[in-house]
């Protein structure tokens, strides 16, 4: 299935495993084993990393990039259940004992990320306590995720979901700059595109942000969270709450 063997352009600093709170996190004796085994990749937008039932043959752990899982129906339409960036991993159903997964994994902001071979994850896994917990604590906050996107789609309006959304993906990169277009955000949520232009056109004229050319950057961060619903709080309360390896800062940009 995996067929990325882009590298980093070798005119921007290379990410480092430590830009990746997970994989930084790992215990030592873990992380000294499997650094042979990293392989630092590049992840292009909307690139596919599998497709719903694929055997999961490795875990991504993203560095500057999102990668989004997406739930799609017979007729073509999708939404976004949850977002993987630099505080986790891509890959949960390998330890998990499933294997696969009904979701579609697409990136969803370019960038990069770590690549290891599901296998040897597994066996630290499978042998290591406290690696163990560190997963299961990791996989509980995704879960958080997934259960307040379906309530927050349901309820709230496409404003309040693409603020909500926004924050989300701006908390996993090291940027307060997203590239992606109106139809991919249209697609994670679930919506016509037309009414994500319309929010995005309401968030633009209120100095939020800015949107140009499939690039948003977020001017007023305090200002998005208010018009954001408390779904974005549950979700950071809870990452809080149970990663404690991210930085205090993580959730401030500038």
């Amino acid at each position: 299935m995996n067929t990325i063997k882009q590298q980093p352009d070798g005119n921007y600093p290379i990410p480092s495993l430590e830009q990746n709170y997970l994989l930084s996190s790992l215990p030592a004796d873990v992380r000294e084993r499997l650094k042979p085994h990293l392989q630092l990749i590049t992840l292009p937008l909307g690139k596919c990393l599998y497709e719903s039932g694929d055997e999961q043959k490795y875990v991504y752990f993203p560095t500057n990039s999102i990668i989004s899982l997406v739930y799609v129906l017979f007729n073509g339409d999708s939404a976004e259940i949850s977002v993987v960036g630099n505080e986790g991993m891509l890959g949960l159903p390998l330890f998990m004992g499933g294997g696969s997964t009904p979701n579609r994994a697409v990136v969803q902001s370019a960038g990069n990320a770590y690549q290891l071979s599901a296998r040897l994850l597994k066996e630290e896994f499978r042998g290591h306590d406290q690696l163990h917990e560190l997963l299961l604590r990791y996989t509980q906050s995704l879960m958080t995720q997934m259960a307040q996107t379906a309530v927050c789609n349901r309820h709230h309006s496409i404003e309040q979901q693409l603020c909500r959304w926004i924050l989300l993906s701006l908390d996993r990169i090291p940027s307060n700059v997203l590239t992606m277009t109106q139809e991919l955000i249209a697609d994670m949520l679930g919506v016509r595109r037309e009414g994500v232009s319309v929010a995005a056109g309401k968030l633009q004229k209120l100095g939020v942000i800015e949107y140009h050319r499939g690039v948003v950057t977020v001017i007023n961060r305090v200002q998005l969270e208010k018009l954001s619903c408390e779904c974005y709080e549950v979700v950071k309360a809870e990452c809080e709450r149970l990663l404690h390896y991210l930085p205090e800062d993580y959730n401030l940009h500038d």
